[in-house]
Formats: structure tokens, C-alpha cells, sequence
């Protein structure tokens, strides 16, 4: 529900990447201000232009690097920010096998130089684009944030190494905030068609490449292994509709405003310190679950082949979401169907994403 007063200013990094763009309508929504700040590399100032015009207001955008502590300086010396959502990081595990040094120093270093700039200027409240990834291959389902954490790529060696430097933050200086978000599988689009997932190239994710054969720009579906120990023989996720994500965001800053203003003496004897959420759903789908329900849904015919197992993935993979519905009042409210829905109507709409055809 819209509302007509602004709360406190947020950084959003990466603010022009597909979840981050979601989560700035759902910022504004919930009355919050903000500021993107993204280099652009594996993302769309097209997608701000759009984001402006769907919430009736200009976005004030920061073309920079989180690596550039001086542009990162004088962004934070403009504005008095309640705290962060940092986005910005690179995301593609088979890249990041065959570029592990290019994400590490994305990923990592960019977070510590986020952090340190951070702490110079007192914001210490962050938001961290975490990932389940950071659970390797579970030894149990569902997955609660107390499973063991290890990791099958550097990606997610990329994301749990910043969880870890959270950890020691927290540890170290016991006034920070910190809630890194585990998400699961973030798939569709906005309800208007107008913003959603644009990949560079061929898509690394499943659901864009399964709208880009839809769409006619692939010829066909490849599905990496069909031996796992599932229902089907095909990898098993949990995945959540990309507004959904973007409300649990606003659901951790909420979360954290209420504990950091709070007058409750029981409140106010310790930070939230370093607080891992799963966002997911709760629900395993397997990929050829996933390819049927977007057959039903659009009525388009999804043409696949079956190809070896990619290096680093796993076979199952879904969450426990109960920590967030308990703690911040938050939980997936979309469908499998409604994924499938709003991602055809992205795709249907832009053929050729953000780019002019």
C-alpha cells in the first residue's frame, strides 16, 4: 500500500540489478527514501528510468563502484542514511568457477571498502545480499540459518567469506546491525511487465532461459542433469517470486528500525548484531516441475534437452522460512504460477529486455 510520507534515507547498492530494482518500488511503497548506487555492469540504468516512472517520482542514481571508496565517500558525506541494502556483486556460479579472482574482489573487497566507509561516516545498520548458497550441499531439509554453512563454487564462497566478516564486525564492535538475507531462487517480474530479469548473453538462471526459448531468442532448453536423487531426476530449488524478495527487505529494514528506536529496556540492551534470515518459501520445485508450469501458465511449448551436471550444483535445495515470518513478520505469498505468469509478461513485453530492439 502506497503512503505519503518518507521515512528514513536508504543506500540501495546494486540498486539497478533485477532484485534491487524490485525492492526500490517496494522501498517507496513503504515510505522509505532512497539513493541507487551501481556500476552498471551487470545491470540496466534503463531499469531506474522505469522504476521512477512506475513509483511517479525520480530516483536519485549514482553511477560508481563499491571498490571506489572516494566516490562511495562523497555519496555518504551528501546524505544522512538510516543504513544500506548492498545488491551490488557479481552472481554467476559458472563464471565464478572460471573467474574466481574476479568475484573475490567484487564480492568481497568491494564489501569490506563498503563497510569501511560505512563505519566512517556512523551507518551501521546493512542489509546484506546473502545467498543459500552459503549451505553447500545440506545434510538436511528444509534449511534453517542454523544448518552447517560451507559452499561448492566461489560464489558462494564469495558470499559466506563477507558473512563471516559480519561476524567478526559484530564481534569487534558490538553497535552494528547486520542482517545478511539467504535467499533461495528469485524468479519472475513486476506485475506491470516493466521491469524484471535482463541477463548479459546467455542467461545463467533458470527461469530467464526457460522465457527466452519461450520468446523465440533460444531454441531450446538446456537441463543440466537428469540422474539427481529427486522426484523427477532433475535439481530441485526453492523458488520465490522476486516481490516477494523485495517486501522481505523492507521487512528487515522495518525490523530494524523498530529495535534500533525502540524505548523497551529489554530492546535496548543489545543490537541486532549479526542476524542471518532465509527468504524462501518452504517449497521444493524440481526444474521439469518448473518448465510445466510455465507451459501451463502461457500455453508455450518449452522444447529442452537433457545435458551433463554443471560443476557445484547440487541436488535439493530449500528453505525453512520460519525465523522470517516469526521475527519479521514476513512470508511468500506468490506462486509457482504467478512466477510463471509475471516472467512471461516481462519477457513477451521486452523481447530484447532493456535493450531497444
Amino acid at each position: 500500500m502506497s503512503v505519503n510520507f518518507m521515512r528514513n534515507k536508504i543506500l540501495v547498492t546494486g540498486g539497478a540489478g533485477y532484485i534491487g530494482s524490485h525492492t526500490c518500488i517496494a522501498l517507496h511503497e513503504a515510505g522509505y527514501d532512497m539513493v541507487v548506487y551501481d556500476n552498471l555492469s551487470n545491470s540496466s540504468r534503463e531499469a531506474i528510468n522505469r522504476v521512477s516512472t512506475l513509483i511517479g517520482q525520480n530516483i536519485e542514481f549514482v553511477e560508481g563502484d563499491i571498490r571506489d571508496i572516494e566516490a562511495l565517500r562523497q555519496v555518504f558525506s551528501s546524505h544522512q542514511f538510516f543504513g544500506v541494502i548492498h545488491f551490488a556483486g557479481l552472481k554467476a556460479v559458472g563464471e565464478s568457477v572460471a573467474k574466481p579472482l574476479l568475484y573475490y574482489n567484487n564480492n568481497v573487497i568491494g564489501t569490506i571498502d563498503l563497510l569501511e566507509v560505512m563505519a566512517e561516516y556512523d551507518v551501521k545498520n546493512l542489509v546484506f545480499s546473502s545467498s543459500a548458497t552459503v549451505y553447500g550441499d545440506p545434510e538436511n531439509l528444509p534449511i534453517d540459518e542454523n544448518s552447517p554453512r560451507s559452499c561448492t563454487n566461489p560464489y558462494g564462497q564469495s558470499k559466506l567469506t563477507v558473512e563471516h566478516i559480519l561476524e567478526d564486525l559484530v564481534t569487534s564492535d558490538s553497535s552494528w546491525n547486520l542482517i545478511p538475507l539467504r535467499y533461495f531462487n528469485p524468479v519472475g517480474a513486476h506485475s506491470s511487465g516493466q521491469i524484471g530479469e535482463d541477463p548479459n548473453d546467455i542467461p545463467n538462471n533458470l527461469m530467464p532461459y526457460i522465457s527466452q526459448v519461450a520468446v523465440g531468442k533460444l531454441e531450446k532448453l538446456s537441463i543440466f542433469g537428469n540422474d539427481y536423487p529427486t522426484i523427477d531426476g532433475t535439481g530441485v530449488r526453492d523458488f520465490i517470486h522476486v516481490t516477494d524478495l523485495a517486501q522481505g527487505h523492507v521487512s528487515a529494514l522495518n525490523y530494524l528500525e523498530r529495535r534500533t528506536s525502540s524505548t523497551n529496556p529489554s530492546d535496548m540492551k543489545k543490537s541486532v548484531g549479526f542476524l542471518p534470515i532465509n527468504l524462501g518459501t518452504g517449497k521444493g520445485t524440481s526444474v521439469l516441475e518448473l518448465v510445466n508450469a510455465f507451459t501451463e501458465v502461457t500455453g508455450r511449448d518449452i522444447p529442452y534437452q537433457f545435458t551433463d551436471r554443471r560443476a557445484g550444483d547440487i541436488a535439493s535445495c530449500y528453505a525453512s522460512a520460519d525465523k522470517a515470518k516469526v521475527l519479521l513478520g514476513w512470508q511468500a505469498k506468490l506462486s509457482v504460477n504467478d512466477m510463471c505468469k509475471d516472467t512471461w509478461y516481462w519477457q513477451s513485453m521486452n523481447p530484447s529486455g532493456y535493450k531497444v530492439s
